[in-house]
Protein backbone atom coordinates (compact mmCIF):
# COMPACT_ATOMS: atom_id res chain seq x y z
CA UNK A 1 0.00 0.00 0.00
CA UNK A 2 1.32 3.48 -0.57
CA UNK A 3 2.50 5.33 1.89
CA UNK A 4 -0.36 8.07 1.09
CA UNK A 5 -0.84 10.68 4.03
CA UNK A 6 -4.64 11.26 2.89
CA UNK A 7 -5.16 7.50 3.17
CA UNK A 8 -3.07 7.10 6.23
CA UNK A 9 -5.09 10.22 7.93
CA UNK A 10 -8.54 8.53 7.19
CA UNK A 11 -7.27 5.66 8.80
CA UNK A 12 -6.42 6.94 12.15
CA UNK A 13 -9.49 9.24 12.21
CA UNK A 14 -11.38 6.39 11.75
CA UNK A 15 -9.44 4.14 14.57
CA UNK A 16 -9.89 7.38 17.22
CA UNK A 17 -13.53 7.71 16.16
CA UNK A 18 -14.67 3.86 16.90
CA UNK A 19 -11.93 4.23 20.34
CA UNK A 20 -13.30 7.32 21.69
CA UNK A 21 -16.75 6.24 21.15
CA UNK A 22 -16.53 2.67 22.55
CA UNK A 23 -14.64 4.17 25.54
CA UNK A 24 -17.21 7.01 26.19
CA UNK A 25 -20.05 4.54 26.15
CA UNK A 26 -17.67 2.10 28.85
CA UNK A 27 -17.43 5.49 31.23
CA UNK A 28 -20.54 6.52 30.80
CA UNK A 29 -22.11 3.32 31.05
CA UNK A 30 -19.72 1.99 33.81
CA UNK A 31 -18.04 5.07 35.08
CA UNK A 32 -14.80 2.96 34.08
CA UNK A 33 -12.87 6.73 34.62
CA UNK A 34 -13.79 6.45 38.33
CA UNK A 35 -12.89 2.75 39.07
CA UNK A 36 -10.30 2.51 42.04
CA UNK A 37 -9.30 -1.10 40.83
CA UNK A 38 -5.54 -0.45 40.80
CA UNK A 39 -3.47 -3.37 42.25
CA UNK A 40 -2.78 -7.03 40.48
CA UNK A 41 -4.65 -8.07 37.58
CA UNK A 42 -8.10 -6.07 38.84
CA UNK A 43 -8.45 -3.27 36.71
CA UNK A 44 -7.33 -5.76 33.93
CA UNK A 45 -10.00 -8.85 34.53
CA UNK A 46 -12.65 -5.89 35.30
CA UNK A 47 -12.18 -4.18 31.96
CA UNK A 48 -12.53 -7.54 30.44
CA UNK A 49 -15.46 -8.71 32.08
CA UNK A 50 -17.14 -5.02 31.34
CA UNK A 51 -16.49 -4.95 27.34
CA UNK A 52 -17.20 -8.01 27.19
CA UNK A 53 -21.09 -7.36 28.93
CA UNK A 54 -21.13 -4.45 26.55
CA UNK A 55 -20.53 -6.90 23.65
CA UNK A 56 -23.24 -9.06 24.79
CA UNK A 57 -25.61 -6.22 25.79
CA UNK A 58 -24.56 -4.11 22.02
CA UNK A 59 -25.73 -7.33 20.71
CA UNK A 60 -28.98 -8.06 22.49
CA UNK A 61 -32.26 -7.30 19.94
CA UNK A 62 -35.26 -8.51 22.49
CA UNK A 63 -35.29 -5.24 24.18
CA UNK A 64 -35.09 -1.47 23.10
CA UNK A 65 -33.01 0.84 25.21
CA UNK A 66 -29.94 2.17 26.27
CA UNK A 67 -27.16 -0.35 26.99
CA UNK A 68 -27.48 1.23 30.61
CA UNK A 69 -31.25 0.47 30.73
CA UNK A 70 -30.54 -3.29 29.22
CA UNK A 71 -28.10 -3.44 31.78
CA UNK A 72 -30.43 -2.45 34.79
CA UNK A 73 -32.84 -4.60 33.55
CA UNK A 74 -30.55 -8.22 33.57
CA UNK A 75 -29.48 -7.05 37.07
CA UNK A 76 -32.67 -7.35 38.17
CA UNK A 77 -34.42 -9.90 36.37
CA UNK A 78 -32.43 -13.56 36.40
CA UNK A 79 -34.89 -14.97 32.92
CA UNK A 80 -33.58 -11.65 31.02
CA UNK A 81 -30.00 -12.41 32.79
CA UNK A 82 -29.93 -16.16 31.96
CA UNK A 83 -30.99 -14.98 27.62
CA UNK A 84 -28.25 -13.61 27.55
CA UNK A 85 -25.55 -14.94 28.67
CA UNK A 86 -27.02 -18.46 26.71
CA UNK A 87 -26.94 -16.56 23.58
CA UNK A 88 -23.51 -15.38 24.56
CA UNK A 89 -22.15 -18.44 24.75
Amino acid sequence: MPADAKILKDAARKHWGIENSYHWVLDVTYQEDNSRVRKGYGAENLSRLKRLSLNILKQDKTKKGSIASKRFEAALDDDYREDLLRKAS
